[in-house]
Formats: structure tokens, sequence, C-alpha cells
């Protein structure tokens, strides 16, 4: 556990914002007036591998312990509460990675906290990183393909597994006694408010619109979840299932519960705070960088998540391959869009873990001597997968132009810049939709700490990359919703002029990098279409010979 504390006003209200990640849990004291951080406290989950339970005898599996999330939660408030009056918060909001569904009994209970499952990892909570039902997911993708249903219009097309409905359907088939077992699944970000408020009555707790649009084909226009008609052609359990979920599914703005008095005597609070319904981190996240139209919100960790949103009152296209188009999702009252992709900081981590290179700094100040190009390597970003614009789980990354001289600098910057190119396809398949991006805002560690990728971004974008101002702005976007439903901001657009903005410097392309980064770019785009799609005719005979035509007139 640490605690950070910034600064301490006199007679100010305060919200706390606690954002679940995948490897710990941080809640942020914020001053509800201006948005000034005023104590943070990150609490690591203890359980399994830096919280993630695995398999070693299945790579794609993916766990968590709920457990982790309560003792988290106790110990975050109690560490920022110290020298604040209680009765100053006036809200709470809670964001977590998703989607990340927990089974759990008739009481809410989540399922591994019951003694006869504590052995049962399907029995845990299902993390967003599971790839286990990329079986399951196709065969939903096909299905509601082949049954000219709309499902898909709003999820991009594709179901993934990372998502809800494939992620249950592969444990009522490999688990089925844990599926048997639960009365209901719930996502992360609905079950901690839940637990917060005292109600987590799987049939009565607030389910966010959030997780229920962009995972579970959630939406008015076809009544809600998917049909118990179509369910039954995935698995007849899934259908009796539908009818202990839920037939309705609400924005951040609205009130998930009041604060317990169980919780709140434990947590050093007074009971009767209004908690935020919750929603996924990288949305907060997009909230507390000023997300609003025509700006594109880059959350960059682990993973990105890209979001946008887009007024109800103009035209918008389903856009193939995004991870979905929902009412309310960002901002309430407003489309929001969500892209992303599956591994960013998550692939730089793996070389210097596993590959036995120098670190982070090291290989950063290495690579930040080269000229673009210069290397003659390009890289496929695609080493979880491809998220965002292919949504296929069974993609890998790769790496060409490779040498006898090539050295683990010029692989690291060629990484970071495959990162890069994934993100330039994420707006270009925007823009090809209707959706404009007139600025892209980037926040998360790697914006914050890393000014050597977000010139890079810069330069394959060929657009001006801005930073947040906060450096925890999942954490400020719950806190954000915690001032809204506490009664200080009418909605989320008030808050986000009191609350948030971007940091002075702008990264700025550089003209020459942009223009070989264009070059780049096209010998990417051959290599993602010919590897990643069914689509692509022609050969790839041209690539490494103009990676190396390229690679000479950088180092001319």
């Amino acid at each position: 556990m640490r605690r950070e504390v910034y600064s301490l006003s006199a007679m100010s209200l305060y919200s706390i914002g606690f954002d679940y990640g995948t490897n710990s849990v941080r809640a942020l004291l914020v001053d509800v007036s201006n948005g000034a951080e005023v104590a943070t406290a990150v609490f690591n989950y203890p359980s399994g591998d830096a919280g993630v339970l695995y398999d070693e005898k299945d790579p794609n599996l993916a766990r968590q312990n709920a457990a982790d999330y309560v003792e988290g939660f106790f110990s975050t408030a109690k560490h920022v509460l110290a020298g604040i009056d209680p009765s100053e918060i006036v809200g709470l909001g809670v964001d977590t990675t998703g989607s990340s569904p927990i089974p759990v009994d008739k009481n809410g209970t989540p399922l591994a906290l019951l003694p006869e499952f504590k052995d049962k990892l399907a029995a845990y909570t299902w993390l967003w990183k599971d790839h286990t039902s990329h079986a399951e997911a196709a065969e939903i993708t096909e299905k509601a393909r082949a049954q000219g249903l709309p499902y898909l219009a709003k999820c991009g097309g594709t179901y993934s597994s990372e998502w809800f409905w494939s992620k249950i359907l592969h444990c009522a088939r490999v688990a089925p006694d844990v599926f048997e077992a639960a009365y209901s699944w719930v996502e992360f970000a609905d079950w901690v408010p839940a637990y917060l408020s005292g109600n987590t009555d799987p049939l009565t707790l607030k389910r966010s619109v959030c997780a229920a649009g962009h995972k579970a084909m959630f939406a008015d226009e076809w009544g809600g979840l998917p049909s118990k008609e179509f369910l039954a052609t995935l698995d007849p359990r899934l259908a009796d299932l539908r009818d202990r979920l839920y037939s309705e599914a609400v924005p951040s703005d609205h009130v998930a519960g009041l604060l317990s008095a169980e919780v709140a005597e434990r947590a050093g609070l007074p009971a009767g705070i209004p908690i935020a319904v919750g929603a996924f981190d990288a949305h907060f996240g997009a909230v507390a960088s000023g997300a609003k139209t025509g700006t594109l919100v880059k959350i960059i960790g682990t993973s990105t998540c890209d979001c946008m949103v887009h007024p109800l009152d103009l035209p918008l296209a389903d856009v193939p391959g995004l991870c979905g188009i929902v009412k309310g999702s960002v901002i309430p009252g407003m489309y929001g869009l969500e892209a992303g992709q599956s591994a960013v900081g998550d692939i730089f981590n793996w070389f210097v873990s596993e590959l036995g290179t120098a670190g982070h700094e090291a290989l950063t100040e290495e690579a930040s001597k080269q000229k673009p190009g210069a290397s003659g390597l390009l890289a496929l970003d695609w080493n979880n997968g491809n998220r965002t614009i292919l949504v296929d789980p069974l993609l890998t990354g790769a790496l060409l132009g490779l040498t006898l001289h090539t050295t683990p600098a010029e692989i690291y910057r060629a990484l970071v810049e495959a990162t890069a190119f994934g993100a330039l396809k994420i707006i270009n398949r925007l823009e090809e939709y209707g959706v404009m991006v007139e600025e892209v805002v980037n926040c998360g560690g790697i914006a914050e700490k890393n000014p050597f990728v977000m010139q890079i971004y810069a330069d394959v974008c060929n657009r001006p990359m801005k930073v947040s101002r906060s450096a925890q702005t999942c954490a400020l976007g719950s806190a954000i919703f915690g001032a809204v439903v506490g009664g200080v901001y009418p909605d989320a657009q008030a808050a986000q002029v009191a609350m948030t903005g971007v940091k002075e410097r702008v990264f700025i392309p550089d003209p020459d990098a942009a223009a070989t980064y264009a070059k780049l770019f096209s010998l990417y785009s051959d290599i993602h279409d010919a590897l990643g799609t069914t689509t692509w005719n022609g050969n790839l005979a041209h690539v490494m010979k103009a990676l190396i035509k390229i690679r000479a007139e950088a180092r001319a």
C-alpha cells in the first residue's frame, strides 16, 4: 500500500474515485470545485501473479479474486481519508476493467468466495484479457450473422472473446458445475457499487449501460439483451439465464445506491453517501480527459482503449471493427464509441522481461537516437490478438527485417512504432465512416511518463498529441461521476469544465519523420491485411526490399 498527499484546502467538498485495474485498485480523493487531486492510495491485489490467476496449461486464461476488490476498497479508502472530515465526501465513483463478469449466487456473492468453489478457477472473475472463449465468440458472430439479427451492428460486426456472453458460454461448456451453481452473472463494474450499497441481489442491482451495451449486446432497439430464442441456439442454458440477468441498464449519472451502514462503518465514512453507477476504466478516463465531439481520447496502458462521443441528433454509421456504439456509455446523453488495441504496454514489458534485454529506460534512450526507418524493421502489434479493427484474438505478433546487425533497441523502437501504426488504423477506420477526429488527447501511464512514445505517435499519425492534465484519469473520471451523483454538478459536461484539462506540452509531428512513417505505414497495412484478413489479394515480396530501401534512405 502506498499513499500520496498533494494538497489540502479548507472548507472543501470532495469525491472519491476508485479505479480497479488489472493489477491494483487506486483511490483518488478529489476537490470537486476544481478537480485538484488531494490524496491517492494504491492497493496491489495479493492473489495470483500481480492480481491475476493463471493456468500454465492454458495461456489464454486470466481470472481474478473478488476478495481482492473488497480488501482493496477498505484499504485505499482509509488511507485517502486521513486528515479529511468524512462528512465532506459528497459521492463515490467506481470504474473497473471489462468485460470481467463474475458468477454469483442468488445473494450476489461471488462463487469464488464460497468454500466449495475456492479451488475452481471458473468460479472466479473472468478477467477482461481472458481469451479462453475465442471459439464461442466466433460461434456467436456466425449465428447472429446467419440469422440476420442486428446484435452485432453496435459492436463492430464481430463478437469478441473478451466479452460477456462468450465467456459465460465457455464456462457452461468447460465448467458446468460452476455454471449451474451461478444464479446469475454480474460485471465487475456493477458488482463493486452493489457491494458498497449493500444490494448485491442480481435481479435488482443497477447495471451499467457501458458494460451492457459494449460487451453484452444490450440495446433498447431490440428490447435489451439478445432474445431468448437466439440465446437458445447457442445453448438453452443461456436462454434460461437471461431471465436472471437484467432488462434495464443505465449510465453513470444515475445512483447505483447509497453507502451501506456496514461498509461505511468499516471504511470510516458516513452511511448514505451516493455511489455512481459503475463503468469501464477507459470510459471514465475519457471523461476525465475532456471527451467531447471530435476528440479522440486514447487511454494508453497495458492495452489501449480509444473513446469518442457523438451527438445523438447527428447521423452515425455502424462502424465495422469497433468495440461498440452505445448511448450514454461515455458521456450520458451522447453516443459512446469504443475501439482499442489488446496490447501496448504489455508488448514493451514482454520484450524487456522475457527476452533478457536492458530495461525500459536504457532501451528508450538508445531507441530515441535512431531515425525513423533506419532499423529496417517492421512489426505487427498483435501479441495479444487484435481488438480493433480486425477483432481476432487468434492473430499473433510478427517482426520483419531482422539481420545479424539488428539491436535490441531497434526491435524495441519497432514495437513502439507497431502500436502507433495500429492506432492510426483505428483513426482511419473512424474517419472512413464519417467520425472525424479533430484532436487526440492521450492519458494513462505511458502518455504521462514516456515522451518518446508520444512523439512517435505524433509522427506516425501526423497529428498533434495532447496529454491529459491528470496522471490518474480513470480514477478522476470516477470521482467526477461521484460529484455528479453527489449533486455538485448537473451533468458530466459541467463537471468536466471545472475538473479537467490538458498539459501545456503538446507533441507536434516532425514533417520528415511523418513522411518516412507514411511509407512504413503503407507496408504495415499490406502485412496487416495479408495476415489478418481473408479478402486481401497480392503477395508480400516487395515488403523486405522496401524496408531495406527505407533503411538506406534514413541512414544516408
